[in-house]
């Protein structure tokens, strides 16, 4: 062998050392692996569950979960294509669809599972008696955001009666013990937080607001779903099953969910979102409606946040939504 054929060899040999160095042992000829974004709230649930039942049985896609705390930072994620998948606030998805950002709809991440909290002393009853209050929202692009504004109108508010502050979900319980703000209103577990810590107590949930409240979508990339609709597919169908999972199996669900690498807290705070009331959060009826997303859009507008409906065929993507789910199949004790 000469010296130029053994440097070659050498070479290759290295590249392939450092190819098998970084490529996961379940990343096979036939498999493909997605990254998707969420943050911990109950609305997001299926996201980490779908990472997990990837881990305890055979499926064509690999999915991670990533953690973030705080929407604006995976809408700079999702805009670098950092992460093509995640889980958004749905009017924060129509804004962003709306500024060219490419991406679709593809399913919903929830029903209900937000609750309106008030400080335990407070003697408010109704939204009205919170008038010249400290609330605390996800943000000014949430649909909380939105249904609150509503439920102003609707009690005869002026916009001006609550002073709104944005704060990342997990900050708000802290904020509310002590004293800084009034009241919230954002994805479980957080309210149930301040509840069980008795710091807080519920003044609304969404359901009583906004029967089959939607706040939060999955979306992705709309070069995910030119280039592999495979994974797009498997990922829907994924995010469905583990939604009637988690519906059949709540309180394994919460025990899935509370692990280190997904939310990170209590067992027994989960359990108790998932179980009381039982309807607190549901994960089934999954597919977006234009109901629903013409009513997100007509208060947003109200709101100021959007300029103009969208039109539904460049915002949703449906074609990927399984016609019948069954429950995925998870061990929850596996490692």
């Amino acid at each position: 062998m000469t010296t130029s054929t053994k440097l070659v060899a050498l070479a290759a040999a290295v590249l392939a050392a450092v190819t098998l160095a970084h490529k996961r042992p379940w990343q096979g000829a036939s498999a493909s692996a997605l990254t998707v974004g969420y943050l911990p709230v109950t609305c997001h649930l299926t996201c980490p569950v779908t990472a997990f039942a990837t881990r305890t049985t055979t499926t064509q896609t690999r999915f991670d979960s990533q953690r973030f705390s705080e929407f604006p930072t995976v809408v700079e994620a999702l805009k670098a294509r950092k992460i093509d998948a995640t889980f958004l606030l749905a009017p924060l998805a129509m804004i962003l669809r709306e500024q060219g950002v490419p991406i679709h709809i593809v399913y919903l991440g929830h029903r209900d599972g937000s609750t309106v909290i008030v400080r335990k002393d407070s003697r408010a009853r109704t939204l009205r008696d919170l008038k010249g209050a400290m609330f605390a929202r996800p943000s000014r692009f949430s649909n909380q955001y939105l249904v609150i504004t509503k439920l102003m109108a609707d009690e005869g508010m002026a916009p001006g009666d609550l002073q709104f502050v944005d704060l990342p979900p997990p900050d708000m319980p802290a904020a509310l013990a002590a004293g800084t703000i009034d009241a919230y209103f954002v994805g479980e577990p957080f309210p149930a937080k301040s509840e069980l810590a008795g710091t807080g107590r519920v003044l609304y949930y969404a359901k009583d607001i906004w029967p089959h409240f939607v706040s939060c979508v999955l979306v992705v990339r709309d070069e995910l779903i030119q280039d592999h609709p495979e994974i797009v597919r498997d990922l829907v169908r994924g995010i469905a099953e583990s939604g009637e999972w988690a519906e059949r199996h709540r309180l394994e669900a919460a025990r899935v969910a509370a692990r280190k690498e997904y939310y990170n807290q209590d067992r027994a705070l989960l359990e108790f979102v998932l179980t009381h009331p039982a309807d607190r959060v549901s994960y089934r009826g999954l597919t977006p409606t234009d109901e629903d997303l013409r009513s997100i859009m007509h208060y947003a507008i109200k709101a100021g946040i959007l300029t103009h409906e969208i039109d539904l065929g460049s915002l949703v993507d449906r074609r990927f939504i399984p016609e019948h789910i069954a429950a995925a199949n998870i061990t929850a004790d596996a490692d």
